[in-house]
């Protein structure tokens, strides 16, 4: 093994060396030789051709996306198409995409490597990551403003097609779109912003590409308004401002509570409630404000005989706003005429002195209410002053607080009225009236479905729209509270997957595009359903009607038609129909039919939609005719067009008789030997018919008695023509013989035919003979049905037997002449074959039946 290591080296030395030089060869010829190609090409496009740079022949090493025609040089694109994407996912944006290919060329074997530039088409559209961008801007941003979307579309193409621009779609002119040279998107504020007018914006944020042929891609863009502090608090207009207190109250006793309301949001919408400063200190002492509720209660037990009025100024104040002030006036009463207290016995849900209902309930006890007091007061009564939906009912001299009927929560969610004492003590004096105001919160149920603003909605809109298209939003309200009037949108079960809804926001759009020849009309229906338990939900529907494009070319039932019409039917007869369908409706699927491309006599009926004979056909003038259809639609703004292939076949009938070339006339006449010899064809009868078919098959018959067919020393091939000596003739056959032969075709029901005289001289001297007029036929007319055979109309022999021995001898002489004539031509025409055979050459003899001129010359 130690001795071989040498020659693998110089082996391994030499293969490196060829190889580097095969590569430098490579680099070489390829710097100057470069193609490019579009990408995503059908199949058979030439893409470039090597023959002007090297010799034939060519081949292309690698055939994964171009082919090469060995010949030309010439290379085309496969099945497998290029893209551009998928092949150069790194040089997309930055670089070419250029793929090397190999190929050896020329006779001698050269190697190239020749590179290829696949160009960009516009075949990707724009894609955002996130379907939806959420912003956040203060409502007291300056108009101006701009704001950076990070959230920018992606596209895979390069160049102008890769190359984006943006616009929103539904912002009411308060945003509006600012592209930077570096790429960058910023949204920027066009109008004053205010939170507690409108909180959120939704938009489409639409990225389109500029390629010739544009595509385009949409975002949710989501501008969540946050609160700033704008607003200051105000007092309701149903804060109470004055009150009456018993001079026997209590410690802690409710007087009145005050309500301010800021539209603000979270701690800009705080309230602090206090007293004014100015408040007397009777009143500072007789009454603490909570500063969160408003709630305004006595510090101490009253013990009050003397009736006295109080001034209380109540002040609510926020972050950054001057205090909004309210006055409440207190009456209190003097103890003397108090004597009469109300005492509640709560029966049904109750929390700090007041009453929970739930909405929708019957007529229910609430509580019981009991007068205690000074037993000197008699014919004292309970009433309840306002018109309120409560009775009170006297049981036992108690009485029965109750609702009247049922409450509910959307009409009014708190109830406070008062309820009265009314009386005389037994001095008659007269009670000074007490009340007490009894408060009802209605508690929300989830007695209300969503109700939609509309039932039915209806939309119409153009097929091949852009995927992702809005169609429209729907909207629905809920009278219910909190979760149980939070609504969201949701599609039937069986809605098409095409179809989307946002369920916050109730957007309805369609992520493909609609093809209205595979389905016209689309009914959707749409459900809003609150988030209450159990929740409730109602539906409306959505009826999109796809309107149509003309998008379909008209479609020929075969691309070849192929008819058969006999030549004689008469002009505008119906050779058949060409049917052509179109998927569009109205004028884009109304087509037209026009014969193009064709000079022959067609054209077409567009009411049948068949093709008409405009004249008489002739079959032998013309069998085949070939047209092409032009189908085109009557669509807007272009209308689209198909073409069919027809093929007309003129089918013969029998119309031609037949005509005889050979012999020339009636007054022809040939001469026979009497020597020759049985089965010696001595001449042909030759006829042509213009028809085809079994209309062009001809026979040949004799016409004549069967008594002189038996005699007759000659007889016709029915096929061929031929006339030949059928015995050997004799001494009686010498003489004229005028065969009358009729020339039928195979023509059906009826055959066609013609006749002819052939005249035979049988004499010893073999000098022309020539008649002065033809024979006349005495027989029958009818010669169409029944072939007769050979006929022979025989002439006596007015020679004498020395003549005709003299004539035989002459005959022989003749015979034995032409014998060896024919010996020599054979032989010449053997070895002239022979000749031709080894050039590899065939020659056939054919009679040219079109050339009617050469065969009814007058000679």
């Amino acid at each position: 093994m130690g001795h071989g290591t040498p020659d693998n080296m110089n082996w391994a030395g030499l293969l490196q060396n060829l190889l580097v030089v095969l590569h430098l060869r490579q680099i070489i010829c390829a710097s100057s030789v470069w193609f490019s190609v579009p990408e995503e090409q059908k199949p058979g496009i030439l893409a470039g051709s090597l023959s002007k740079h090297f010799p034939p022949p060519y081949q292309l090493l690698t055939q994964q996306y171009l082919w090469m025609d060995k010949n030309t040089g010439n290379f085309y694109t496969t099945e497998q198409k290029m893209d551009r994407e998928a092949l150069c996912p790194e040089e997309t944006k930055a670089e070419e995409c250029i793929i090397l290919h190999n190929a050896v060329v020329g006779a001698s074997g050269d190697l190239i490597q020749f590179p290829v530039i696949i160009e960009d088409i516009n075949d990707n559209a724009p894609h955002f990551e996130n379907g939806e961008i959420h912003l956040r801007v203060s409502e007291d941003v300056t108009v101006g403003t701009s704001f950076l979307l990070d959230d920018r579309a992606q596209d895979r193409d390069a160049g102008f097609n890769g190359e984006l621009h943006y616009h929103l779609e539904d912002s009411d002119g308060v945003f509006s779109l600012k592209a930077e040279e570096d790429g960058s998107v910023i949204m920027v504020v066009q109008a004053a912003l205010d939170r507690e007018t409108r909180e959120l914006y939704q938009m489409a944020l639409v990225a389109t590409d500029c390629g010739s042929d544009p595509l385009s891609a949409t975002a949710t863009l989501i501008v969540t308004v946050t609160d700033v502090n704008d607003n200051c608090p105000s007092f309701s207009p149903d804060s109470p401002s004055s009150v009456t207190l018993p001079g026997d109250s209590l410690k802690n006793t409710l007087v009145a509570q005050v309500k301010a309301t800021d539209p603000d949001l979270g701690l800009n919408a705080a309230i602090v409630y206090s007293l004014s400063p100015k408040v007397s200190e009777r009143a500072k002492q007789l009454f603490s404000l909570d500063s969160l509720t408003g709630s305004i209660r006595l510090t101490q037990d009253l013990q009050s005989d003397n009736s006295e009025e109080l001034l209380l100024k109540v002040l609510a104040s926020s972050r950054h706003c001057p205090p909004a002030d309210t006055q409440v006036t207190v009456s209190v009463l003097p103890k003397a005429n108090q004597e009469l207290t109300i005492k509640i016995g709560f029966i049904a849900e109750h929390q700090n002195q007041t009453l929970v209902l739930q909405e929708n309930q019957p007529p229910t006890v609430l509580a019981v209410l009991e007068l205690e007091g000074d037993s000197s007061f008699k014919g004292s009564s309970l009433a309840i002053e306002s018109e309120v939906p409560f009775t009170l009912n006297l049981q036992n001299g108690k009485y029965l607080l109750s609702t009247s009927k049922p409450l509910d929560y959307e009409m009014k969610s708190e109830h406070h009225f008062p309820v009265v004492v009314h009386g005389r003590s037994s001095k008659g004096s007269v009670i000074i009236p007490s009340r007490r105001v009894i408060r009802v919160l209605v508690a929300d149920v989830n007695d209300n479905a969503p109700q939609f603003l509309q039932s039915q909605y209806q939309l119409e809109m153009e097929e091949n729209n852009q995927p992702g298209m809005s169609l429209l939003q729907v909207s629905a309200t809920d009278a219910d509270s909190g979760y149980n009037g939070r609504v969201t949108y949701r599609l039937d079960e069986h809605t098409p997957t095409i179809f989307n809804i946002d369920s916050v926001t109730g957007q309805l759009s369609v992520s493909a595009s609609l093809d209205r020849e595979q389905q016209g009309e689309y009914k959707l229906t749409v459900f809003a359903r609150d988030s209450g338990s159990p929740p409730l939900e109602s539906a409306a529907t959505v009826s999109i009607r796809v309107l149509d494009q003309n998008d379909n070319a008209p479609v020929f039932l075969t691309p070849h038609f192929i008819f058969f019409i006999p030549e004689n039917v008469p002009p505008f007869a119906q050779v058949g129909g060409v049917g052509v369908t179109d998927p569009d409706e109205g004028e884009n699927g109304n087509t037209e039919l026009h014969v193009v491309n064709s000079s022959g006599p067609f054209v077409v009926d567009n009411t049948q939609e068949t093709l008409r004979t405009t004249t008489n056909l002739d079959r032998e003038t013309q069998d085949r005719y070939e047209l092409y259809l032009l189908a085109s639609d009557h669509g807007h703004p272009v209308t689209l067009t198909s073409t069919a292939r027809v093929t007309i076949f003129v089918e013969d009938i029998n119309d031609n008789q037949p005509k005889v070339i050979l012999p020339s006339s009636n007054f022809s006449c040939r001469t026979v030997s009497p020597a020759t010899i049985a089965g010696t064809m001595i001449t042909k009868i030759y006829a042509i018919d213009e028809d085809s078919g079994l209309n062009s098959e001809i026979t040949y018959t004799v016409a004549a008695p069967e008594l002189a067919q038996n005699r007759s020393p000659f007889q016709v091939d029915p096929r061929s023509g031929n006339i030949t000596v059928s015995q050997q003739l004799l001494r009686k056959d010498l003489g004229m013989h005028h065969l009358f032969i009729v020339v039928r075709d195979g023509g059906k029901p009826a055959p066609l035919y013609t006749t002819v005289w052939v005249n035979l001289l049988v004499n010893e001297s073999m000098e022309p003979c020539h008649l002065d007029r033809a024979p006349t036929w005495t027989g029958t007319p009818d010669f169409g049905q029944t072939p007769s055979k050979a006929p022979i109309c025989e002439v006596e022999d007015t020679r004498s037997g020395q003549m005709t021995l003299f004539v035989g001898l002459c005959m022989m002489l003749a015979s034995a002449c032409l014998l060896v004539v024919s010996a020599v031509l054979y032989l010449k025409q053997r070895r002239g074959s022979l000749r031709r055979h080894k050039s590899g050459r065939m020659e056939e003899n054919e009679i040219p039946l079109r050339l009617k001129d050469k065969y009814y010359s007058e000679d």
